[in-house]
């Protein structure tokens, strides 16, 4: 009657509680967890999940990201390396490196970034810069 065999489970559950680094919180080291993370603060180091990584629109990372999803509203600085989706909101501004299964793109973000994308992609097999612009035009990759 109270059995917890027949619930499907979410990737939450089995990582416990998201994480979250607020707003007015400074962090410098490298982070390691099965959960999702929310960054609304600054985190200057190297977060590896294998949840979501979200960054709000005041959150900004200056390091290395490993991920399985990925929504970025504030500021990537470094090399990012999304394993599904990573989904780039208009107030997005990405530096460095990304590797990438599938990215979705907002116009108006900025995306100043080498990136390689394919399920099976080599990080050094293509290097193309995307240009998101504030109007609606799609992106125009170089």
């Amino acid at each position: 009657m109270f059995s917890d065999n027949k619930k499907p489970r979410t990737m939450n559950e089995f990582g416990g509680q998201p994480n979250r680094i607020e707003k007015n919180t400074k962090i410098k080291g490298d982070i390691t967890s099965e959960a999702d993370f929310r960054i609304d603060g600054k985190l200057e180091g190297n977060v590896k999940t294998s949840g979501k990584v979200v960054i709000g629109k005041d959150g900004y990372i200056n390091g290395k990201v490993e991920c399985v999803n990925a929504d970025i509203e504030g500021k990537f600085n470094g090399e990012l390396m999304v394993k599904d989706l990573l989904s780039l909101k208009s107030s997005a501004t990405i530096e460095g490196t990304v590797q990438v299964s599938k990215l979705a793109v907002e116009p108006g973000a900025t995306f100043n970034a080498a990136c390689t994308m394919g399920k099976g992609a080599a990080p050094a097999a293509s290097t193309h810069k995307l240009q998101a612009t504030k109007t609606n035009e799609p992106a125009k990759v170089s």
